[in-house]
């Protein structure tokens, strides 16, 4: 890297930390087909050949996943942004509906704090379906931390955080267009555009568009493999900026029609089938968000500054599940307040208050509220010492006006006493407030009844360690990673499967239940523009079922992962792949059927994903072609007893592989410049 400073500049530096509550260094969009990039700053001119995937710098241990890193897959929304990532595993939560979760460290996604712009989102009944709701080519970078992460956020997360960075609107790309279609019979059209009004104003609107116009049946068992989705989405965000004053304001809306179950004149022959009916699932969701970010920088030298930052959410969803009917209203609001300011260059100090609410009407059978508010207060102390020593201690109190009062402590050290090693460690406490079945309602589509009973909050404590070695190597550098995280639950909300076998049962942890996950990673340029990634991760799992410690159902006991890249010397052309390898794992405890037989095996195998894509990029636009599944596993039957959906037996909730076979895809990218 270089940097060529022409004049003795005032630099405008707190800019980031005013509105941002974790510093995160995030890499711009590509303009030119090469991998090296200048960008010019009141005269500051930087030169810098980019990485796909970056280190966080602080004493969290975590990643920024930049845009030539999302660019590598598909990447069509959030759920397919972790192909080439071995930490963070998306998988099928049911195969009837079509809904994914993320895995983070041998653990679903509730206790994975979701981000956009470290505002908290994606929470309550949004979050079954909260994958799709971010389109791909809207992201400018996902920050992915492990562990309890800071107490700025709130107390939520348990395993990590993931944030989402959307494009700006200052950025300087113009107007954007992004086609798609695969082998699926999916298509999609996606545009962002950039409105520099003057100097001080700037704005953008992004809109998106997706259509599953076709069924496909690859194991034909008369169920649809992926689901039907219409969606329509627009965003608008603007940003103002006045000597120390800076305002981000926008809002986006979102309609989703989701239909899947049986194919449509396909009928099968059970007397438990009342009147031959289809069995049909379809979920209609409308969600409206806005959001605003007021900051003033009192001091430039101290980066001193106070922000206020808030969002609310209106989340709608009108559910069928074959006779099941399900219908939510929910309505979130957030608001914090920050000060922040470096004491000395070695001290900094953060302070905030927040609140939030939320709002869930919901409809089973038979009307029910939950409302929650909760209020709370943050102080955190960060140490530096010009980066070989970095800790940082947070504490926040919170008043719930459900759960009354609880603490959540939280500490994160980095320790680097030389360029090439690196070691961290993390401890620190998570709560969550459990909203049973609007998180859960695909869980309707199974034939068991589902009993709820009255939740506890979760609340559980992590543990980390993590060390990282860059050794230079032939002119190069090897980047190698390990590290090791425990999660223990002081209570927890559990899908317990085994106490009745007619029965799904959401109910309060009785016992233990853990995470361990231990992961070791390499990454190494072999040559010029050829760079391999090597992964290996395994999951112990448990939770205790009906007085019994079992391993926790439907989680892999390991993955391994294989990328390679490779960019022509001139950037025209990128080679990406990857291979995963999934561990097996345990099913609930299988039932016997009438013949005597098993319902289903107690076990599941692992199998072997790979995934492609050629990329050809031109001086305004680039084209690419990719496939998915490309060893075609797919799980056999993932729907147990497909032949009678209206019988006690049906069971579409167990899926733990793929769902469908190979799928090819191809697409467009074009950019016309700055508007």
């Amino acid at each position: 890297m270089h940097i060529i400073i022409r004049d003795n500049v005032k630099t405008f530096t707190v800019a980031v930390g005013m509105l941002m509550s974790t510093s995160v260094v995030c890499a711009q969009e590509p303009q030119r087909p090469d991998s090296l990039q200048t960008e010019e700053l009141n005269e500051v001119v930087f030169s810098a050949r980019r990485l796909g995937v970056t280190r966080l710098s602080g004493a969290l241990n975590g990643q920024s996943i930049s845009r030539d890193e999302l660019f590598k897959a598909a990447c069509c929304n959030l759920g397919e942004s972790f192909v080439t990532n071995p930490s963070v595993d998306v998988s099928y939560s049911d195969a009837a509906t079509g809904a994914k979760q993320i895995k983070l460290l041998g653990l679903s996604g509730t206790y994975v704090q979701m981000l956009t712009e470290n505002l908290p989102n994606f929470r309550i009944a949004s979050l079954p379906y909260a994958l799709g709701y971010v389109p791909g080519p809207w992201m400018k970078s996902i920050q992915v931390s492990k562990g309890n992460s800071s107490v700025k956020n709130g107390y939520e997360a348990m395993t990590g955080q993931i944030n989402i960075e959307y494009l700006k609107p200052d950025d300087t790309q113009g107007l954007t267009v992004n086609l798609y279609g695969n082998t699926k019979s999916k298509f999609e059209a996606n545009a962002d555009a950039n409105l520099h009004l003057s100097e001080n104003l700037s704005g953008e609107v992004l809109s998106h568009y997706e259509d599953d116009f076709a069924h496909h049946d690859d194991n034909h068992d008369g169920f649809i493999d992926l689901p039907k989705i219409n969606q329509k989405h627009l965003m608008t965000r603007w940003k103002w900026t006045s000597g120390n004053y800076m305002l981000h304001i926008g809002g986006s809306v979102l309609n989703e029609d989701r239909e899947s179950g049986q194919i449509g004149g396909h009928h099968f022959v059970s007397s438990a089938m009342p009147g031959m009916e289809r069995y049909e699932i379809g979920v209609e969701t409308d969600r409206y968000e806005g959001y605003m970010k007021h900051a003033v920088i009192l001091n430039a030298e101290h980066g001193s500054n106070i922000a206020l930052m808030a969002n609310a959410t209106l989340h709608q969803l009108n559910a069928s599940y074959g006779h099941k009917q399900y219908r939510a209203n929910q309505k979130t609001a957030y608001a914090q307040l920050m000060f922040e300011s470096d004491l000395t260059p070695l001290h900094n100090i953060s302070v905030g208050t927040n609140i939030s609410h939320d709002y869930l009407d919901q409809w089973l059978q038979e009307k029910s509220i939950e409302k929650e508010t909760v209020f709370g207060a943050y102080a955190q102390y960060t140490l530096n010492l010009n980066e070989k020593l970095v800790a940082m201690a947070g504490i926040r109190a919170d008043h719930s006006s459900v759960y009354g009062s609880f603490v959540t402590p939280r500490v994160h050290v980095k320790f680097m006493p030389t360029e090439i090693f690196s070691l961290r460690i993390s401890a620190g406490k998570g709560y969550r407030t459990p909203h049973a079945l609007a998180e859960n309602h695909f869980l309707l589509s199974s034939g068991r009844t589902l009993q709820i009973d009255e939740l506890e909050q979760e609340e559980a404590w992590n543990y980390g360690i993590n060390a990282s070695l860059n050794i230079p190597l032939f002119g190069e550098t090897l980047r190698l990673n390990a590290e090791y995280y425990y999660t223990d639950f002081n209570s927890q909300m559990i899908t317990d499967y085994e106490s009745d076998m007619h029965q799904i049962r959401l109910t309060n942890l009785d016992g233990d239940s853990y995470s361990h996950t231990f992961q070791v990673d390499a990454t190494y340029p072999l040559f010029r523009g050829m760079t391999l990634t090597a992964a290996y991760r395994m999951n112990d799992v448990k939770t205790t079922y009906n007085h019994r410690l079992m391993t926790r159902p439907l989680t892999s006991k390991y993955k391994g992962l294989l990328s390679a890249s490779y960019k022509t010397p001139l950037g025209l052309w990128e080679f990406d792949a990857t291979l995963q390898l999934n561990g097996g794992g345990h099913l609930p405890t299988p039932y016997t059927l009438a013949d005597g037989t098993p319902s289903w095996n107690a076990t599941f195998h692992g199998y072997e994903q790979l995934s492609a894509q050629i990329t050809r990029w031109f001086r305004h636009f680039s084209v690419y072609i990719g496939g998915e599944n490309l060893t075609g596993f797919r799980q056999k039957n993932p729907i147990f007893a497909a032949d009678n959906p209206w019988g006690s037996d049906f069971e579409p909730t167990l899926a733990w592989g793929p769902v469908h076979g190979a799928m090819f895809y191809a697409g467009l990218r074009v950019n016309f410049g700055r508007l």
